[in-house]
């Protein structure tokens, strides 16, 4: 008999432990789902933005044209 082998086993008692932490990590996960991805978009939008943006807002145009 290989005592190697012993070392490979997984039982249902090592087995219960991990699947019991794994499903209090994606409990919360899931508790807080929209602020997870809310805070993904947030961080990709920072990455990809290509510099500033014009001006959206009708009074902000108005104001800067009135300016030039």
């Amino acid at each position: 008999m290989h005592l190697e082998l012993f070392a490979l086993y997984a039982g249902p008692d090592q087995i219960m432990a991990v699947t019991s932490g794994l499903a209090g990590v994606l409990g919360v996960l899931l508790m807080f789902w929209n602020k997870v991805v809310a805070g993904f978009f947030r961080i990709l939008r920072f990455l990809r933005r290509p510099g500033q943006s014009a001006p959206t807002n009708s009074a902000e145009t108005q104001r800067s044209a009135n300016e030039s």
